[in-house]
């Protein structure tokens, strides 16, 4: 295969696995072909201190990641309180957990109420603290609908499907998705939410980095996202990682940056919390229950500061994350395919012409050996003539004999008669 045929494949291939937000327009849905909705956990500021950022579980299909600091209203005390029960809503009391629907979500609800306790053990597990001691779930129909559960003066961001004000242990779910149209776990959905709330109980209500918050969240929910693995993938290979202090607070305006902060917080929670380093985990969350400054708290938990375990999980990246995920995606299945097309096509192209030029030499030889076999014979071949008897015959012989042909052969230039 020549080298502009072998540019061109590869080309196409990097072109078709470039990652969504990486070209202009909309953004790609993820592998599961889905359009993934935003979730956000919102909590009370305190005194002193500035409102933390929604934490946003927005997916590639979010054209923009909201960036702006939702500040969480509060009442003359400085508290949010839980609004009242929806008018005409049944409720599901599970002890520590009450539901809230209407009649006709009961069959979407089951499954919720079903999980619920099993996914509260996980997350206490997990965080190795109590948890979720009483949580309220209202589950609307639409995301207006969901609008109007939220806590006065606190409306939930457009954007989301799901919302979680911890400091009060309300949980908002919307049965429709925000996109018409699209699909939504409203389990996964479910257990995200509850997984903020979780996480802020366990650590007393104590400061949480903007990405450690999404990250547990994402990653006790169960979720998992292909355009996360492209994005940490490209992040790598284009050296586009973020520093874990930029993202502490809140994410990036920009919405490749967002997306690359994103799917590093889910992916430095993931190397936070794998087997070995449990018990580090855990001992991460006594530190921050005690109030401690969570780069002291790494320190204590893990021997090692935060810059230093930021490298570790760096060099854990550059070994997870390279092409063969994206070589082996559905895109890049096809962009080899093609390539293997073509470059089949272009051999077999080339087979054909040698064996055409093959054909033309057998045929040019063919002819040769005819020609001289046609003047071998020609030099070799014997002349018959018949010769005719001309003479009268005698006049006395009463019946005239019939001629007869002599058979005569030309031999050197003479004549001679056979007998």
């Amino acid at each position: 295969m020549g080298r502009a045929a072998a540019r061109l494949i590869m080309f196409l291939l990097l072109l078709l696995t470039v990652p969504a937000w990486a070209l202009p327009g909309d953004a790609a849905p993820s592998s599961s072909g889905e359009v993934r909705q935003g979730t956000t956990e919102v909590d009370r500021p305190r005194a002193g201190a500035a409102a933390p950022d929604d934490t946003v579980d927005a997916s590639p299909a979010v054209s923009a990641l909201p960036s702006s600091v939702v500040d969480a209203p509060s009442t003359a005390n400085g508290a949010l309180r839980m609004p009242p029960t929806p008018a005409g809503f049944n409720s599901y009391d599970g002890g520590w957990v009450r539901f809230v629907y209407h009649p006709s979500s009961r069959d979407r609800v089951q499954p919720l109420i079903a999980q619920a306790n099993a996914v509260r053990q996980e997350l206490i597990q997990r965080l190795g603290f109590p948890a979720l001691s009483q949580v309220r779930v209202e589950i609307a129909r639409t995301p207006g609908e969901m609008e109007t559960f939220a806590p006065a003066g606190a409306p939930y961001p457009s954007y989301a499907a799901g919302v979680a004000y911890s400091e009060i242990g309300l949980v908002l779910l919307s049965l429709t998705p925000v996109h018409p149209g699209t699909d939504q776990d409203l389990g996964e959905v479910f257990r995200h939410e509850l997984a903020h709330v979780a996480l802020h109980d366990a650590v007393g209500g104590q400061p949480i980095p903007r990405w450690f918050n999404e990250g547990f969240a994402v990653l006790a929910s169960g979720e998992t996202s292909y355009a996360r693995m492209i994005t940490m993938t490209w992040a790598n290979v284009g050296g586009s990682l973020l520093p874990l202090r930029d993202i502490e607070r809140s994410f990036p305006n920009d919405e490749t940056q967002a997306q690359v902060a994103y799917a590093e917080a889910v992916d430095v929670v993931r190397y936070l919390v794998r087997r070995e380093d449990f018990h580090r985990f855990h001992a991460l969350i006594q530190g921050m229950r005690e109030g401690k400054a969570f780069d002291k708290t790494v320190l204590a938990a893990y021997g090692v500061e935060l810059a230093s375990l930021e490298l570790e999980w760096r060099d854990d990246v550059s070994r997870r994350y390279t092409f063969w995920p994206i070589l082996l995606s559905g895109t890049g299945f096809w962009a080899i395919a093609l390539g293997l097309f073509v470059w089949a096509w272009r051999r077999r192209r080339r087979r054909d012409r040698l064996t055409l030029q093959q054909w033309a030499r057998e045929e040019a030889a063919e002819d040769v050996l005819r020609a001289r076999l046609a003047a071998r014979t020609e030099a070799a071949r014997v002349h018959i003539v018949l010769a005719r008897n001309t003479e009268p015959a005698p006049a006395q012989v009463p019946h005239p004999v019939p001629e007869i042909e002599v058979p005569c052969v030309e031999h050197d230039g003479q004549w001679h008669t056979l007998h």
